[in-house]
This record gives structure tokens, C-alpha cells and sequence, in this order.
């Protein structure tokens, strides 16, 4: 059991346990998507883990599909996220933040001048995003011009860039869940023509140019990857191949030596087994010519999965989400086996303190 607590080297990150807080949206950014004081109070609140993954976060206005989202490509953003790494410091944190851009996953009224939302593809997405007026259907995407690309992957560098400056200690590039980079690398959303388009290694390319341009700017030890090979997450349609396809990007990503990949195995939020896909034969080809490369897991585990999965050697690091909105203290909840409280859905995107800070820890309760 106790491995799970131990601490572990992740890249440059001294992590005091092997419990992630996955990155969750929780639209609570105020205006010109910069985060405020009472974000910085929830990441505080959840120090306790071994590495917090923060919220996924635009790379540029372009890059915005959801209200109220944070931001990281201003100073005035990068201002609001020091606050935040301030206080997990302070507390004994380890923070990195994810870096997004969710590509057709938006909507015009979110996009500066009205734009449409860029993607890989033309087609639009049978999808809903959260804006001003609720949940609405996204926007129809138009499909980046290849002399945009650089642009784009500039954005990325930039991003990383202001992570650093805002105090994280690492950074984390979103390939998962449909979003753009995963738009890009299944050949269900990417009908392109150009030289980002066709083979897997075309369609793998923007992947690695924006993983080359981050590891150069903050470091590959402070640089991780979220993957989530088969999820159907945003209306993201199946690759032809996806196990051919994951495998060779886990190969063209070893010689870079990032400080870990984040899997979401299965359905996102959802079932584990949502497709078949060899997980473990994926890590083992990654650790064999990156033994140092954390692998961390995620998505429906609980104590003893957990526990199990690190113990075995099938996970360096097990990342929890939505128990830690409901469970500031989960790392201690789960140390000692003790009951976790249940979360209110009704609080968790937008809105204030309420089904965000006010959560109490075990001690709290005790009080």
C-alpha cells in the first residue's frame, strides 16, 4: 500500500506522493480569462497531491471553447496564475498547468471577432459547448491553412513561456479528449490533404513540432503529455488504428525524454473497457527507451485500483478528478482509508465559493 504515498522523482518535480489531481474545468476565470483569488484558495486546498495538473487553459483567445476558462498568454493572466502557484508552494505543492486549445470545440460567441473555430477538418462536430447562454451546439470549424501551422505551434512556446514566468513548475500539453492535437492525430477528424494529413506520420506532426517547441522553451524534464488513445470525448470518431497509431507516437516521443505521459484509458469520465486497447503493452514500449518517463494513469480508480496499479508496476502515478473537487484532503482520505464526500453536479461549472471552496477537509469536519 505504501508505495502509492511514497514520494517520486516526475522530470525536475520532487512529488511527495504518487497521487495526481487531474486537470478539471471548472469555468470559474473572471474577465479577459484571467484566474482570481478564489482559484488560487481551491488549488491551495488540494496541496496535499503529489502533483495537481491544473485546469486545462488557453494558449491564445483562439484557443477558448468553454465561459469563463482561464487563459495563459497575457500578463495579466499570467499575474492571476502566480497568485495560484504561490499559494500551492506555500502549502507544500507541486503545479503544473495544461496547455489547450480546443480547435472546433467552440463557438463563435466565444472566439474573438466572432471567428470559427479552427480544426484539422471542416467538418463540424456533433457537440456542445458552455457559453453565456447555457449549452449550445459548437460553431462549424474551418480547417487551418498549412502557413498557419508555425503560427500555431508559436502559440504553444508562448504559452509555456508564460507558465513558467506565473510560477508552475511544469507544463502539460492536452492531446486528449478531441481537442485540437487529437483532431489532428485520428484519422476520423483529420482529412487533410497537406503535410499535417494522410499518414499516421503527417498526422502525428503537429503533435511533435508542439512538443519539440515546449521542451525547448521550458525543458523536457518539466514537460508532460496527455494522451487519451480511444475516448469519444468531444465527438472525436475512432482512429483506423489506433493502437498503430499511440505506438508510434509514444516512439517518436521517447528520444525527447518528457518528465511523464498522462493516459485517460477508455471512456473519459466513462468506462474503462469503452474499447479494447493494450494500455500496459503502450507503457512498456514507452519505458523501454524512457525508463525515467513517469506514466501516469487516469480515469475511474479508486483506492485499491489505485493502490494495485502502482504496486505492480502499471503506474509510476494514479491522477484522481472529480474526487478531488468534493475532497480537498483525498490524499489523506485515501492514505488512511477513510470515507470521501460526495460532490454537488449542480456547482460544478461556474459559479462562486459554493461546490468549489467550500468542501471541508476530515480536520475541518472534526473542528
Amino acid at each position: 500500500m505504501t508505495r502509492l504515498f511514497d514520494p517520486i522523482q516526475i522530470g525536475a518535480i520532487a512529488a511527495a506522493n504518487r497521487i495526481a489531481m487531474a486537470p478539471l474545468t471548472r469555468n470559474r476565470a473572471a474577465a479577459h480569462q484571467v484566474p482570481t483569488e478564489l482559484m488560487a484558495t481551491y488549488y491551495q486546498q488540494r496541496a496535499s497531491a503529489g502533483l495537481i495538473i491544473a485546469e486545462a487553459t488557453q494558449i491564445s483567445p483562439e484557443g477558448q471553447g468553454y465561459l469563463d476558462t482561464p487563459g495563459i498568454y497575457s500578463p495579466e493572466q499570467v499575474a492571476g496564475w502566480k497568485k495560484v502557484t504561490d499559494g500551492v508552494h506555500a502549502a507544500g505543492g507541486k503545479i503544473v498547468l495544461q496547455l489547450w486549445h480546443v480547435g472546433r470545440i467552440s463557438h463563435v460567441s466565444l472566439l474573438p471577432g466572432g471567428m470559427s473555430p479552427v480544426s484539422s477538418t471542416a467538418r463540424v462536430a456533433k457537440a456542445q459547448t458552455f457559453t453565456k447562454d447555457g449549452f449550445v451546439d459548437v460553431s462549424p470549424p474551418r480547417a487551418l491553412r498549412t502557413d498557419e501551422m508555425p503560427r500555431l505551434v508559436a502559440d504553444y512556446r508562448h504559452a509555456a513561456k508564460c507558465a513558467i514566468q506565473a510560477g508552475f513548475d511544469g507544463v502539460e500539453v492536452h492531446g486528449a479528449n478531441g481537442y485540437l492535437i487529437d483532431q489532428f492525430l485520428r484519422d476520423s477528424t483529420n482529412d487533410r490533404t497537406d503535410a499535417y494529413g494522410g499518414s499516421v506520420a503527417n498526422r502525428v506532426r503537429l503533435l511533435m513540432e508542439v512538443m519539440q517547441a515546449v521542451t525547448s522553451e521550458v525543458g523536457a524534464d518539466r514537460t508532460g503529455l496527455r494522451l487519451s488513445p480511444v475516448t469519444p470525448f468531444s465527438d472525436i470518431g475512432q482512429d483506423s488504428d489506433a493502437q498503430g497509431l499511440f505506438n508510434h507516437v509514444v516512439a517518436q516521443l521517447a528520444p525527447l525524454k518528457l518528465a511523464y505521459l498522462h493516459l485517460i484509458e477508455g471512456n473519459t469520465g466513462g468506462a474503462r473497457d469503452y474499447l479494447p486497447f493494450d494500455y500496459e503493452a503502450l507503457r512498456q514500449r514507452y519505458k523501454q527507451d524512457h525508463p525515467q518517463g513517469v506514466w501516469i494513469v487516469n480515469n475511474g480508480y479508486d483506492r485499491q485500483m489505485a493502490i494495485d496499479g502502482v504496486t505492480k508496476g502499471q503506474a509510476d502515478v494514479v491522477a484522481f478528478g472529480r474526487p478531488f473537487i468534493s475532497n480537498p484532503d483525498l490524499v489523506h482520505r485515501l492514505r488512511d482509508n477513510l470515507p470521501l464526500a460526495a460532490l454537488d453536479p449542480n456547482t460544478l461549472y461556474g459559479g462562486d465559493a459554493k461546490g468549489y471552496t467550500d468542501y471541508p477537509s476530515l480536520a475541518e469536519t472534526a473542528g
